[in-house]
């Protein structure tokens, strides 16, 4: 009797922790906030609003409203690390979405998820080491239109360039690579020094592999953003991530860290989830402002903060 009540308990929390993964908490929208000394010195606060892993569905209508009321924020600049698309249609609805934010400075690059539509697959698959994957794709995406919105609103394309811009009257130079997941990453395409005479020297990319992030911070960038983990999607409390789904190890799976004795890596939870995984545990959907400020200001970042805005609740 005592085994039956704590198999049937252990599968009631069970069901109940899936619930509230499922229904709850990946609609849960939430900003996170950093501080991160990146810039020149005496240079002025810029304010980056990183947005990743949209993996957007035509009919996620509260994911869209929340996202368009970013901005509101007004950040000085915006940067997109991928996966934007879930759908063969779904185009027109993260134009939508991004709406306002289109009309502030902008890069971005595409992860695995812009190119190809997600497949159903074995959840297992997650917690079996890389090299014993089978890659599956689903059918292309129309990625090429995103690209050319992004591109007719100003919006720079990172894809294995380098890139000066202005952002709060100050010098960003930029560079990305294509998504290192898919191995579609060729740096020697932007390898050599970042611009020494930069406010800030930015990378991007969609998976934060180790082998990109170490030619990014060897080439002397001062902070490199990325998206691709989704914060483990599934953590559990006091102990985090289980898998990252790349080389990078959990304890960075989100959030900012130090990558080296110079760089600064910041990797994003991301806002959604694969359709045929449609759950969040400890993992929120996030997008996140980071204020960024002169080497020097601080000794380290200020504290991270989660803030959930109030969004109408989504009924897919």
């Amino acid at each position: 009797m005592n085994a039956f009540r704590i198999v049937t308990g252990t599968a009631a929390v069970g069901a109940a922790a899936l619930g509230y993964a499922v229904g709850i908490e990946r609609r849960h929208w939430t900003l996170r906030t950093a501080e991160l000394p990146v810039l020149a010195p005496g240079a002025q606060p810029i304010r980056v609003l990183h947005i990743s892993d949209l993996h957007m569905l035509p009919g996620q209508k509260s994911k869209q409203r929340w996202v368009a009321a970013l901005g509101e924020l007004e950040p000085d600049l915006v940067v997109n690390t991928g996966d934007n698309l879930a759908h063969p249609h779904a185009v027109p609805y993260v134009l939508r979405a991004i709406g306002s934010l289109l009309d502030r400075p902008g890069v971005f690059i595409f992860g695995s998820n812009d190119y190809y539509a997600p497949k159903p697959k074995n959840p297992a698959r997650y917690l079996m080491p890389r090299g014993k994957k089978k890659r599956i794709h689903g059918n292309q995406l129309p990625w090429r239109d995103l690209r050319a919105a992004f591109v007719e609103h100003g919006w720079l394309d990172l894809t294995h360039v380098r890139r000066t811009l202005t952002a709060a009257g100050q010098t960003v130079f930029a560079a990305g690579v294509d998504d290192p997941h898919l191995h579609r990453d060729r740096y020697s395409d932007i390898a050599g020094p970042a611009d020494r005479n930069a406010t800030l020297r930015l990378g991007i990319t969609h998976s934060p592999e180790p082998r990109v992030l170490d030619t990014f911070a060897e080439d002397g960038y001062d902070l490199v953003l990325a998206g691709h983990t989704h914060g483990g999607q599934l953590r559990i409390p006091g102990i985090g991530a289980l898998v990252t789904n790349c080389e990078l190890d959990r304890s960075r799976a989100r959030g900012t860290s130090r990558w080296g004795a110079h760089m600064w890596l910041h990797v994003s939870a991301g806002l959604g989830t694969s359709p045929y995984a449609p759950a969040r545990f400890a993992c929120p959907p996030e997008a996140s402002l980071l204020t960024l400020v002169p080497r020097g200001h601080h000794q380290a970042p200020a504290t991270e903060k989660q803030t959930r805005r109030k969004a109408p609740s989504d009924v897919r």
